[in-house]
């Protein structure tokens, strides 16, 4: 059973990762616009970013299990309906994917993972996307709380970290891929449709 709820996770982190989005976008700019080596810059500081946002979920939500299971129970339910206001919100939006029109200013390595790493810890979406995703995928009634957020963490990081830098190493195929294959934004709209839903769906049964 822990097997399966941390391949889930990985899994649903995957296509997460890889469906189009604020960050993952502004790596596939960078590296169209800079070089590939700015693009993985940029992502060594989203990935930084996201141990803060775990501590601040492992200790937080920790202790609300420690107080009240009730109160935990709400939070993943609000977590769910969070998701599936995602899902709307990603079916409402254009599907069509534009790289161009985000800007990419020439900047050092440093400064881009600077910016990769304010980008994410200063987006309070982050956080509450980690609160709606994470608590559904606790896998021991016996292993603490804390160290299970981190580990779920670790995989995310470890996931995205992999998939953000081929993004970034392919960012010339992939802009090609897109320009030829006019309905690969449906097909990544949709993916996120569905795995926010199955996600939320998961969470609550």
């Amino acid at each position: 059973m822990v097997a399966e709820t941390l391949i889930s996770f990985a899994i649903a982190a995957s296509v997460l990762a890889i469906s189009p989005g604020p960050d993952n976008i502004y790596v596939l700019v960078q590296s169209i616009t800079n070089g590939k080596a700015y693009g993985l810059a940029t992502v060594c500081g989203l990935i930084t970013g996201c141990i803060i946002h775990t501590t601040l979920l492992a200790f937080g939500v920790s202790a609300i299990i420690k107080a009240n299971e009730d109160l935990f129970f709400g939070i993943k339910v609000l977590g769910a309906l969070y998701l599936l206001y995602l899902a709307y919100k990603v079916f409402k939006s254009d599907s069509q994917l534009d790289f161009d029109s985000e800007t990419a200013p020439k900047k050092s390595l440093k400064a881009l993972f600077v910016q990769g790493f304010f980008m994410n810890v200063l987006n309070p979406k982050v956080t509450i996307f980690f609160l709606a995703f994470f608590p559904g995928f606790l896998f021991s009634d016996s292993m603490s709380t804390i160290w299970q957020f981190y580990i779920l963490g670790g995989i995310f990081m470890l996931v995205s970290f992999i998939i953000f830098s081929t993004i970034a190493l392919l960012a010339g195929q992939i802009k090609s891929y897109t320009l030829k294959h006019k309905k690969s934004g449906v097909v990544f709209q949709w993916l996120q449709i569905v795995v926010f839903i199955g996600i939320a769906v998961f969470i609550l049964v």
